[in-house]
């Protein structure tokens, strides 16, 4: 009998949750912080919290996770083995599979230290693969809040080159930049300013979600880190955060400089993810009629990309025709939650 599926991304900063019916048709999202590394307790807080929103049922429940990485705990083996069993606590006697990449699904209980490697970050392949079986071929691009990953879709499959974090950060698939996490001191050593260039200072003063504040392209519903300064999050308190990257104090009759800095750290970041779509562009004759696949809260800048490159651009939403925003979010926001609940249908 069909049942409905919950997908679960487990992230170090986010909890992700997608709900399927038993048509297969997308019902509800969900996205909570969830910063791991303060503890346990933020993970088992931020599933209650989901699962109280959602309607009781008999789901089925498929999970896959980048939190292990938090130092939280010593090792990837032992986040992932952490992770597992705290998610089996918080749903006693529901049906769990665990999404390990190229292994498929695998029933909890019947995990053993052979199959962490095969699990830990693998969400990126659960999306790529989702839309590739979709599609066929294409370059999926997903920019979320904190990284970046850029994956050939090809015959239906995901050619990756690489599989751990690390080979993934040698072939370019994995970027550490995002829109909303990133500190802006990652993204450049300086910036142009005032006809001039300036250093940018190596402290934590901003983040890249004061850049997208001040473009105006931060949806407020995936803007949900705290601040570097703990501060409010408004357009003033973003330009003041961003002057302080350069040594200066902020005034507000000189927001505009502050949005052009802005312009500018935007147009840097672009580029380093260009370079890596060009990368993977290279291994392949991708026709222009090839569309570049835009997921994550940062896939507006898939979309400028396209665009300037000249291939066409498609959501990943547009893979869920039938689904509407659901509390400000869509399939595309959360695409690896998305993604694990449909490939667990066929399981």
């Amino acid at each position: 009998m069909a049942i409905e599926i919950i997908g679960w991304d487990i992230g170090g900063a986010h909890i992700k949750a997608a709900v399927l019916n038993a048509r297969g048709e997308l019902t509800a999202i969900r996205q909570k912080p969830c910063p791991l590394w303060q503890g346990l307790d933020k993970l088992r807080s931020a599933v209650d919290s989901i699962m109280h929103e959602l309607p009781s049922a008999p789901y089925r429940h498929a999970i896959t996770m980048t939190g292990e990485l938090v130092d939280l705990f010593a090792g990837r083996d032992d986040g992932v083995k952490t992770i597992i069993e705290t998610m089996i606590g918080l749903l006693p006697g529901a049906d769990l599979l665990i999404y390990a990449g190229k292994l498929g699904f695998l029933n909890a209980s019947k995990l053993d230290s052979r199959h962490y490697e095969s699990i830990a970050s693998a969400n990126w392949l659960a999306s790529a693969s989702y839309a590739a079986q979709k599609i066929g071929r294409g370059l999926f691009i997903d920019i979320g809040s904190t990284t970046t990953d850029i994956l050939l879709l090809d015959k239906g499959r995901v050619k990756a080159e690489g599989y751990s974090d690390y080979e993934r950060l040698v072939t370019q698939e994995l970027i550490y930049t995002g829109i909303v996490r990133t500190a802006v001191m990652a993204i450049a050593e300086c910036v142009e300013d005032r006809d001039g260039e300036v250093g940018l200072m190596a402290e934590y003063f901003a983040t890249m979600a004061d850049v997208y504040r001040l473009t105006g392209e931060l949806n407020e519903a995936h803007d949900q880190a705290d601040t570097a300064d703990g501060a409010e999050k408004t357009v003033f308190a973003s330009a003041r955060r961003l002057s302080r990257m350069v040594g200066c104090d902020f005034d507000p009759v000189e927001l505009p400089r502050w949005q052009r800095l802005a312009e500018n750290l935007r147009a840097r970041q672009l580029q380093k993810i260009r370079r890596g779509c060009e990368k993977q562009l290279a291994r392949g004759s991708l026709a222009v009629s090839i569309p570049f696949v835009g997921a994550g809260v940062g896939r507006f800048l898939v979309k400028c990309l396209a665009d300037s490159i000249g291939y066409p651009y498609l959501d990943f939403s547009e893979l869920f025709p039938a689904m509407t925003n659901v509390n400000g979010m869509t399939a595309a926001d959360c695409a690896p939650a998305v993604a694990v609940a449909s490939l667990a249908r066929g399981y």
